[in-house]
């Protein structure tokens, strides 16, 4: 299914229920690694392209990783590595993780991130630019309007984490709006380029700065396309001319993921602040089938708990 210009859907429902379960890698960590999934797949994008790799080569292997993390989170190629699994075992485990999730992504481009799983390429990282850090050191402004208080929702994402979940977001979304994935994944890991220098104080900052406010966007992005080399900087220079509108193929699936994330990461906090223990225990079976499954409930209910 495509969008289509004379009416009809705005974006594709059947991906709802994958792009809420996506939005997790921005809470998802592991011991002995710094950050989130979603903070460290945004560092590795960044190293893999100032390592030479092609935008097309990272935005696909960085999405494809990204989905197979959804269910297997950190039981990635380099932890099955290191537990012993040959490279066509540990494929086997991410191919399998894949697949469970991604029924609802395009034909086409789910073979081609498959393929990236079942022989991933070898590519040494460069040297990572000082946004990168400086973006998963940035928090996120909340909810904002001018005029009004701001609603603060703990933990805060970062905006590393944000631009990798609009990338892959816009890569999964770009089939639906005919638009180049890699056009879109370029876009959406640089559109918050003005952030690792300028602190984020939401709409409402940027509405009191007023005619200070794009001279100052203008200057803090150019500070970080500034550390990347001549040629990748026109590379990522050309895939932000998107970011302004929706008029192309490529700023639509751009900003259909940009708003989708914005607002599955308030709607995140208000399901936990919901859940029910008949959601832990019912459906989700949190004390689950196995051998002392019987005593567990006996336990429980013998404790009255819940």
């Amino acid at each position: 299914m495509t969008m289509s210009l004379e009416g009809g859907p705005a974006a594709p429902l059947a991906l709802r229920p994958l792009l809420v379960e996506l939005n997790d890698l921005k809470r998802v960590h592991a011991a002995g690694r710094t950050g989130s999934i979603a903070e460290r797949l945004f560092a590795q994008g960044w190293g893999a392209l100032t390592g030479g790799a092609s935008a097309e080569d990272v935005a696909l292997d960085i999405t494809a990783k990204a989905l197979a993390a959804a269910r297997l989170c950190d039981l990635d190629a380099a932890f099955l590595a290191a537990v012993g699994l040959d490279p066509a075992a540990a494929s086997g485990v991410l191919v399998a993780g894949f697949d469970a999730v991604t029924d609802s992504v395009d034909t086409a481009l789910r073979d081609r991130l498959r393929a990236r799983l079942r022989e991933p390429g070898g590519v040494v990282p460069g040297p990572l630019p000082g946004f990168v850090s400086a973006l998963a050191h940035q928090p996120r402004a909340g909810v904002t309007c001018p005029g009004k208080p701001r609603i603060l929702l703990e933990p805060p994402e970062n905006h590393a984490e944000h631009c990798l979940m609009v990338a892959v977001y816009g890569v999964v979304l770009s089939p639906f709006y005919r638009a180049d994935p890699t056009l879109v994944f370029l876009a959406a890991m640089s559109h918050h380029f003005h952030n690792a220098a300028m602190p984020d104080a939401g709409f409402t900052g940027e509405m009191l700065l007023g005619e200070h406010l794009l001279p100052i966007m203008a200057r803090t992005t150019q500070w970080a396309l500034d550390e990347l080399d001549p040629a990748l900087r026109e590379t990522v220079a050309r895939a932000r001319a998107v970011l302004p509108d929706d008029a192309t193929a490529e700023g639509r699936a751009f900003h259909a993921a940009d708003c989708i994330d914005r607002v599955l990461q308030i709607a995140q906090h208000l399901r936990a602040a919901g859940l029910t223990m008949g959601t832990v225990l019912d459906e989700m079976e949190l004390v689950h089938a196995g051998p002392v499954k019987e005593f567990h409930d006996r336990v429980l209910t013998d404790m009255h708990i819940p």
